[in-house]
Order: C-alpha cells, then sequence, then structure tokens
C-alpha cells in the first residue's frame, strides 16, 4: 500500500534528480575549470580565458541552432560543410569575384553585402534541408548527412580547391576585433543566444518548438503546423551556420572549402552536454552555452597539457556518450 509519505518523498526524489539534471553541465564546468587550473595555471590567465571565448563563439552560434534541431528531434550534420559554404559565399562577394581570390586589394563590395550573402546561403541551404525532412519525410540524419557531402563538395567548387583570402579592414575586425577587452565574435555568440532564448521561452513558436519535440503527433492535434515548425527550424541553424561561417572567415581572413571541418560533431557535443535531451522535447540554450563553454574548456585544456589531437576527439566522443547515459538516467528517476 502506497502512502501519502511515500508519494512525498517520491516526489521528492524526483525533483532533486532533475534539479541535479539542470546543474550538472554547470558543475561539471567549473569541475573542469579546477583540473586545469591544477594541472596548468597558465589555464587561468585572462588572455587565455578570452582565446577559450572566442573560440567557443564560432561553433557556439551554430549550436544556438542545433538546440530548435535537436529540440524536434532532427539533427543537422551539414553545418561544417555549410559553415564552409557561407564563408567562401560571402568571401567571393567582399571580393569582387573569384578572380581575385589572393589578393588584397580586390575592388569588391562592402561588408556588409558579404554578410548577407553568407545569411543568405546558410538559411536557403537550411530551409531546403527542411522541406525534405518534412515534405519528402527522410529522416533528418540521412538528409543532412548528403548535405555534409553536398555542402562540402560545393565549397570545393566555389574556392576552385584553395581558398579566398584577404579582406578589409572591416570585414576582419568581425573576427579580430574588440569592443573594449571583449572579442567581437563572443558580442555576436551572446546576441544571438540572447535571441534564441527569448524566442524558445517568451513567442509562440518557441512553445511549439517544444510541443513538436515532446509529441509531434499530439502538436498537429492540437493545431500546430508541424512541417512549418520543422523546415522553420532548419532556416534558422541554417541561418546560425551561415553568420559563423561569416565571423570565422573574418577571423581567419581566408575563407578554405575545409573549413567547419568536424564542426558538427562539436556543435552536437555542445548542445548535448548541455541538456537537451536527443528524445526532444526538453532542454534550451542556456544549457547550450554553458555546453559550448565546457566543450571548448575540455579542448583549450588538453590542447595546454599538450594532449594529441586524437586523444582530444576521443575525448569529446565519451562525454557525448556520458551526456546521453546520463540524460537517461536522470529522466528515468524523474519519473
Amino acid at each position: 500500500m502506497i502512502t501519502g509519505t511515500d508519494t512525498e518523498a517520491t516526489l521528492a526524489r524526483a525533483r532533486r534528480f532533475a534539479l541535479l539534471g539542470k546543474l550538472a553541465p554547470l558543475i561539471f564546468l567549473l569541475g573542469l575549470v579546477v583540473i586545469f587550473t591544477s594541472l596548468q595555471p597558465r589555464f587561468l590567465l585572462p588572455i587565455n580565458l578570452f582565446n577559450i571565448l572566442r573560440q567557443v563563439s564560432i561553433f557556439g552560434i551554430i549550436a544556438v541552432g542545433m538546440t530548435f534541431v535537436i529540440l524536434i528531434r532532427g539533427i543537422d550534420l551539414s553545418v561544417g560543410s555549410l559553415v564552409a559554404v557561407a564563408g567562401l559565399c560571402a568571401a567571393v562577394v567582399a571580393k569582387g569575384g573569384i578572380d581575385g581570390s589572393f589578393s588584397s586589394d580586390g575592388a569588391g563590395w562592402h561588408w556588409s553585402f558579404a554578410a548577407l550573402a553568407a545569411l543568405t546561403a546558410g538559411t536557403v541551404a537550411g530551409l531546403l534541408q527542411g522541406m525534405a525532412v518534412a515534405w519528402l519525410a527522410v529522416p533528418a540524419f540521412v538528409v543532412t548527412l548528403g548535405g555534409l557531402t553536398i555542402f562540402r563538395g560545393i565549397a570545393l567548387a566555389i574556392g576552385n580547391g584553395g581558398n579566398i583570402a584577404g579582406f578589409s579592414p572591416e570585414y576582419g575586425w568581425w573576427g579580430t576585433g574588440l569592443v573594449g577587452p571583449v572579442p567581437v565574435p563572443l558580442i555576436v555568440f551572446a546576441v544571438v543566444a540572447l535571441i534564441g532564448y527569448l524566442v524558445l521561452t517568451q513567442t509562440r513558436f518557441g512553445r511549439s518548438v517544444y510541443a513538436v519535440g515532446s509529441n509531434p503527433e499530439a502538436a498537429r492535434l492540437s493545431g500546430i503546423n508541424v512541417n512549418r515548425v520543422t523546415i522553420a527550424t532548419y532556416g534558422i541553424i541554417g541561418f546560425c551556420a551561415g553568420l559563423s561561417g561569416f565571423v570565422l572567415s573574418a577571423r581567419l581572413n581566408s575563407a578554405e572549402a575545409v573549413a567547419g571541418t568536424g564542426y558538427e560533431l562539436t556543435v552536437i557535443a555542445a548542445v548535448v552536454i548541455g541538456g537537451t535531451s536527443l528524445h526532444g522535447g526538453t532542454g534550451g540554450v542556456i544549457g547550450t552555452v554553458i555546453g559550448a563553454i565546457l566543450t571548448g574548456v575540455l579542448i583549450n585544456g588538453l590542447v595546454l597539457l599538450n594532449t594529441p589531437p586524437y586523444t582530444q576527439q576521443i575525448m569529446i566522443g565519451l562525454i557525448i556518450i556520458a551526456a546521453v547515459a546520463f540524460d537517461a538516467f536522470i529522466k528515468r528517476q524523474s519519473r
């Protein structure tokens, strides 16, 4: 026989595990900072911390968009390739064509047109993938896996296998500039994260995203246009990938066909580590920001400790598995 006391104890236990699930990324982040600081005192130097945040900003922008996609039970494996395409589109516009690829004085367009080209390329590509997922009922994994190779091929074609380098100082400011001591890419990331947070928490569309991720059929029966929400979320991540491609090319002063390689793993890691469930309907932008910083701290700390690159990939992969396993454990205990 279950008593009221037993029920209250069960509910209290469920609430504790739910709270632990929300705080776990932050606790893990603080733990990593303590560990790396004890092993390498240079880790906490301001120049290194700003370097971490600058690196995080590039893939963090995409991670905000990936949060929307994963919340509806989707996935996007093409973001790395799309970053390369967007960066090259911006570079072509900024240089006034591919003929001036390797010069620094090409008579190109203003940086704002270059940024618009990157954002347009990313958004259109994202919308096309969203349409394939929504209207053709092709699994998102398959669509975006195909997009990964298609967009990389397009990037190679645009750059003819090489790079487009040498931009104006105004263009480069978006990747290397500072506002006081704060890197511009970090400000861009913060603005994108704030907008993403407000959209998810304060708008009807955000509520629809959570509803579709929790139960697509129930969302449809309640009057939500599931296909429209799906297409919109892929448009959002495409926009974010385009913006990231522009900022990355500005930071490197070069747009390359190989840019963004491996970003899909890093971005998904940031979102999942931040607490967004691969089963959809649970998570948010705040967790993603923490997850992105955590991923950046992990990569930076391993580099400072002279860890081989392949070991870094192994560590990130293990953390993704651990994060998903922990999420499943918390959900079981919270029921």
